[in-house]
């Protein structure tokens, strides 16, 4: 394969990252014609949300650069985490999730048929695979299990042993993926550099780490699946949608930490490109002015420090083009029975509070005496009112 070509694939997967490490695996298989294999994993916990679109993307393009791409649906990873998918709905929810994840990336125009997606219990329950844990966790001490999982794991006092386990299994999930370069975001980098460390300590080689910066939430740190007001479930209406974009924080003429603007640049443009249009537009009509078309980020963050580009005009633009990216999701969800009930199984609706009737005695007008007691003749009172 010619230089220019490898050179171009490997454009194409670096594009967006904040950062490789061990980007020469990457590059000799690249240079060998070869395809690499990259695996991305996401424990099944909460409801994926629009966050998911950034993985999204990047999965798209490693595929268009000739990857061979696995998507790892852990749900004992969910389980492990500090119990936040209980036992009896991580089957639900690993399925919920397949269904929304493939219809993801249909909606941005990826073909899914190349597309590997193993859950994680389907073979993290080897005999092998159990072995490879106790070896490793023989290994590694407290302290290191500890540090990698810092940014991943949910951190409690006196949190269960489960969370330190974790990190193994992530780790070890390079190896029985048999893949190349694991990818994930900024937050997972401790737990990557020590992948790098722990996989040669049993004989396994290294693999190359991909890492996506973390985009805020629409008020600004990271979108949380926990917390509904940071980000936006990928089958809320248009309706919602509007709603949530119009109370998010976006502090006129600052672009660092704007959860918006990143949002454009990480998600509706690349998706934009992959759909075949490219451009990301903002009506002016009230105004009586021509639209802004924009295709590079860079514009929109100048003409947003300039105040060219308001919140006010940027609010509605970013409802209606990411309302445009969801409607397909919410099509094939209305479509498939068997999708809404995985659904209605992996998320049910929590218990209505019963209300609670107050006692108010038995000496009302009306009331009786408590069951099983015998009537009782109140006493009569005098009448103290001046006589009329």
């Amino acid at each position: 394969m010619a230089a220019a070509d490898s050179d171009k694939r490997l454009a194409l997967i670096k594009e967006n990252l904040a950062e490789v490490l061990n980007e020469e695996i990457i590059k000799k298989i690249l240079d060998e014609g070869q395809h690499p294999k990259i695996y991305w994993g996401t424990a099944t916990t909460g409801r994926p949300h629009c966050g998911y679109f950034v993985p999204a993307i990047k999965i798209a393009q490693f595929l268009a650069a000739g990857c061979d791409v696995t998507i790892l649906l852990a749900d004992i990873h969910g389980f492990l985490d500090n119990l936040k998918a209980p036992l009896e709905l991580v089957m639900h929810r690993a399925e919920f999730y397949r269904h929304i994840i493939i219809a993801t990336l249909q909606a941005i125009g990826v073909s899914t048929e190349k597309l590997r997606v193993v859950l994680g219990s389907s073979y993290q329950k080897s005999p092998e695979y159990v072995m490879d844990v106790y070896k490793m966790a023989s290994l590694i001490s407290e302290h290191d299990a500890k540090k990698a999982g810092a940014e991943v794991v949910k951190q409690t006092d006196n949190a269960p042993m489960s969370g330190l386990l974790y990190p193994i299994l992530q780790v070890l999930d390079e190896q029985y993926l048999d893949c190349d370069a694991q990818f994930g975001g900024m937050d997972q980098r401790k737990l990557f550099t020590a992948a790098k460390d722990w996989l040669p300590k049993l004989g396994y080689r290294e693999r190359a780490h991909l890492l996506n910066p973390m985009v805020p939430g629409l008020h600004g740190g990271k979108m949380s699946s926990s917390d509904p007001d940071s980000k936006i479930d990928l089958l809320d209406t248009p309706e919602t949608v509007a709603k949530k974009i119009k109370k998010a924080h976006a502090a006129p003429q600052v672009v660092e930490d704007n959860g918006l603007i990143s949002f454009i640049e990480f998600v509706l443009l690349p998706a934009a490109r992959l759909r075949g249009n490219g451009e990301f537009r903002v009506e002016r009509e009230r105004d009586g002015l021509e639209p802004l078309v924009y295709t590079e980020a860079e514009k929109i963050c100048e003409d947003y420090k300039n105040d060219v580009l308001t919140p006010q005009l940027l609010k509605p633009a970013i409802a209606k083009a990411l309302s445009a990216l969801l409607a397909p999701i919410q099509e094939a969800f209305q479509a498939s029975k068997e999708w809404q009930e995985i659904a209605e199984k992996a998320y049910p609706p929590p218990p209505k509070k019963e209300k609670k009737v107050k006692n108010k005695g038995t000496r009302y007008p009306g009331g009786s005496e408590q069951a099983g007691s015998k009537d009782k003749e109140l006493p009569v009172r005098p009448n103290f009112k001046n006589p009329q």
